[in-house]
């Protein structure tokens, strides 16, 4: 064998730590560039506008999960053992069969969201004005669907750059196509409206009435971009795999088994899609949960209690809103979900361990070797734990100068930060929560996952429907529902993973990063204290006074996570120059 077939036959595969990392720093420069693209969003469009937004983004959460998530997880799974055992034949017999069963899950996703909108819209959330950014993103689905192939296939040879990759461009082109869209459509429909009192032809009854038909407008074109950006992702993935190909080599197929036949792949297709699937919607049906009960719940306050409401918000909602009940529930929804944008960083970095975990403990629980299966574990919820804890304890910490910061220093700042200091303790849960079903799937209960989570969603609907009608409380209430929902759904995860493989996790594990996390905030905080008191602080100094906050809290992170002896050497042999890293610290005795 040649040395190009040999390196081709090695593909790109990674260890459990380099995907993660790998799919880390892409999430990471997607979520830059998501900054890049609703920071000036929210002032092109407004609260209002980003509630009309966010309805539509929640409403097709689950669908694009499914396609996004769900479904790679399971192609994922499949060729990992496939792989595992060597069937490469099965391998890509896998990508043959699951081709055009998610192109019709893609049409079945794309037709439902068309034909199930009018009347969400009318009857769940009261607003007709978010009818035009969900119709815009029904198509998305469709092809999400059919990249979601070439994901699955590359994560479960366990080469998470194509993924990394597409997740960027789909990023890029949402961010180019959608923002220029958006601000292109509000000084349309504004100069129009001056000229001709019509907005796209249509005639407002109002001036207030052609401010919220433009921002629905806008709204919609600002969705265009995620749709288009999914088309560009679907094309990158497509090309790569036409001239790049994934690793496996003509000999590989040549001495592998036959494959399955098409009948036999296709059920056990469904048999590791359908739990993973309805499993991955459930997790993303707390959006929806969101988007529905608290602007429904709110609406209802406006009706009973209006006064009683308001008065926990005096100044802080513009007078354009009050005129209207549906008004001041979606501008409260959109400050709500600004704050969940933040919120979400921390699980969406986090769902990369969970990608790159899936193949690593499927692999060691086929080869059936404890040890490995015990060793896996505690790495992945180990190292999720190091990134989660901080970042999610530093956001409650700091949640006012977060939202200064980036939304600026507005009426709704404070709306946003108060919700953002409840959701930053819930993502310290949610994000273990991600890696902890990706673990379960791979060691052959898909089940349990999707039982746990309508268990949890259960309970995020009690709370949110009880708290969220409380005038006082209002999205408050879906806060702290956000924090109980996941609070239960990690507990039991960790139980039902113990007495599925059998291997006892040690509570340590989890304390340790936490008790670390807990001294990194209270720096960063004081920090951050220090430099306000001392200092009058505009615009850029409140940036600096933030950065050093964060950067203080970091460094004591690191040398608490020394301090406590948190930090494994098998972790840190898995990163690139892992040896000399090692070797450092235990000079210094941390490891």
């Amino acid at each position: 064998m040649t040395k190009a077939e040999k390196k081709k036959e090695r593909g790109a595969r990674q260890s459990f730590l380099q995907g993660a990392l790998i799919l880390t720093a892409g999430m990471a420069v997607v979520k830059v560039i998501g900054a890049l693209f609703k920071i000036p969003l929210k002032y092109a469009i407004g609260e209002y506008g980003m509630g009309l937004f966010n309805v539509a983004y929640n409403f097709y959460g689950p669908i694009f999960s499914l396609a996004t998530a769900g479904f790679p997880i399971a192609i994922a799974r499949m060729v990992s053992e496939d792989s595992t055992l060597g069937r490469w034949n099965d391998v890509r017999q896998v990508k043959r069969v699951s081709l055009p069963a998610f192109l019709l899950a893609g049409l079945l996703g794309m037709v439902l969201i068309t034909l199930a909108a009018p009347d969400y819209c009318e009857k769940i959330v009261g607003n007709q004005n978010a009818l035009l950014p969900m119709l815009a993103l029904a198509p998305a689905i469709l092809f999400a669907c059919v990249g979601a192939v070439f994901r699955g296939h590359y994560e479960g040879l366990r080469n998470m750059i194509p993924t990394a990759v597409s997740e960027i461009v789909e990023a890029v082109a949402k961010l180019l196509i959608g923002l220029s869209a958006a601000c292109a459509v509000v000084s349309a429909c504004t100069e129009e409206y001056a000229a001709n009192g019509t907005v796209f032809a249509v005639h407002p009854a109002s001036p207030d009435e052609a401010v919220f038909l433009t921002l629905a407008f806008a709204a919609a074109a600002a969705v265009l971009g995620v749709t288009c950006g999914s088309i560009f992702s679907l094309f990158y993935l497509a090309l790569r795999y036409r001239f790049r190909g994934d690793g496996i080599t003509a000999r590989m197929y040549r001495e592998a088994p036959p494959a399955r036949g098409k009948r036999e792949t296709m059920k056990k297709l469904v048999a590791t899609t359908l739990p993973i699937a309805v499993g991955s919607i459930a997790m993303n049906v707390a959006g929806l949960i969101d988007a529905t009960f608290l602007q429904n719940r709110i609406g209802h306050i406006m009706e009973t209690a209006p006064q009683a409401l308001l008065a926990c918000y005096k100044g802080q909602i513009p007078e354009i809103y009050l005129d209207s009940p549906s008004s001041v529930s979606t501008f409260l929804y959109g400050c709500y979900t600004l704050a969940l944008t933040i919120y979400l960083l921390v699980p969406a970095i986090t769902q990369a361990f969970g990608v790159s975990a899936l193949p690593s403990v499927t692999e060691a629980w086929t080869r059936g070797n404890k040890k490995e299966i015990k060793s896996s574990m505690e790495s992945v919820i180990r190292v999720t734990a190091f990134f989660c804890f901080p970042a999610g304890l530093g956001i409650s910490a700091l949640a006012e100068p977060i939202v200064q910061v980036l939304y600026g220093k507005g009426q709704s700042s404070s709306i946003i930060a108060g919700a953002l200091f409840l959701l930053g303790l819930a993502s310290l849960a949610a994000a273990l929560s991600t890696p902890l079903s990706s673990m379960l799937q791979a060691v052959g209960r898909m089940d349990l996952p999707v039982k746990l989570l309508f268990a949890a969603m259960g309970i995020k609907i009690a709370v949110n429907f009880w708290l969220c009608g409380i005038p006082e409380i209002n999205i408050a209430g879906a806060g702290v529902g956000t924090l109980c929902c996941y609070l239960f759904l990690v507990v039991s995860q960790l139980w039902c993973l113990q007495k599925v493989t059998g291997v006892k996790i040690s509570a340590g594990l989890l304390l340790r990063p936490l008790a670390s996390a807990g001294v990194c905030a209270c720096g960063a905080y004081f920090i951050y204290e220090f430099f306000s008191r001392q200092f009058v602080l505009n615009s850029f100094g409140e940036a600096a006074a933030l950065a050093a906050g964060i950067a203080v809290g970091a460094v004591v992170y690191v040398i608490s996570l020394g301090l406590l002896h948190a930090v494994d050497r098998n972790d840190v042999l898995m990163l690139p120059k892992g040896q000399k890293i090692a070797k450092m610290l235990e000079k210094r005795g941390w490891i």
